[in-house]
């Protein structure tokens, strides 16, 4: 398995500590950036993750930054994007579980790096139940056919 990670200065202490947990389960990290906490704009941390998650080249993204918001609502506008923002275990398994979510997104100042290396193990190690969550998700795709041109 490969994931893209990518954060603002916001999120650079949980994308450590995320990418340290990704790699203890031998899955290959591509590193979107940034690297520091100097202030950068979200929106394109979101994008690289984002485009290489929709085009293939990963198989999942994770995104951070202060409060997972912006940046979830940014890689949300690219097509085949199911970014959902987490603060908990329960929504990180549930989004996985329900809504077939291929980034999950959290915030660096909501959440601890403890609490995100939970999070993103439940995210990863829950399957998509599928069944009637399925035309669920088919909906959302139907949305994306209807306004992305």
């Amino acid at each position: 398995m490969k994931i893209a990670i990518g954060c603002d200065h916001g999120g650079i202490i949980l994308k450590q500590a995320v990418t340290e947990e990704l790699k203890k389960r031998g899955i290959q990290v591509e590193d979107k950036g940034c690297f520091d906490t100097s202030s950068v704009d979200y929106p394109d941390y979101a994008l690289a993750v984002a485009e290489d998650v929709s085009s293939g080249r990963c198989d999942k993204g994770i995104l951070m930054c202060g409060t997972g918001i912006g940046i979830s609502i940014a890689a949300n506008k690219v097509k085949g994007i199911r970014c959902a923002v987490c603060h908990d275990v329960f929504t990180a398994t549930m989004c996985s579980a329900h809504n077939n979510a291929n980034i999950l997104a959290m915030g660096g100042r909501v959440i601890t790096p403890e609490l995100a290396e939970k999070m993103v193990a439940a995210w990863l190690d829950t399957p998509f139940e599928g069944g009637r969550h399925t035309s669920r998700v088919n909906k959302i795709t139907a949305i994306e056919e209807k306004y992305f041109k």
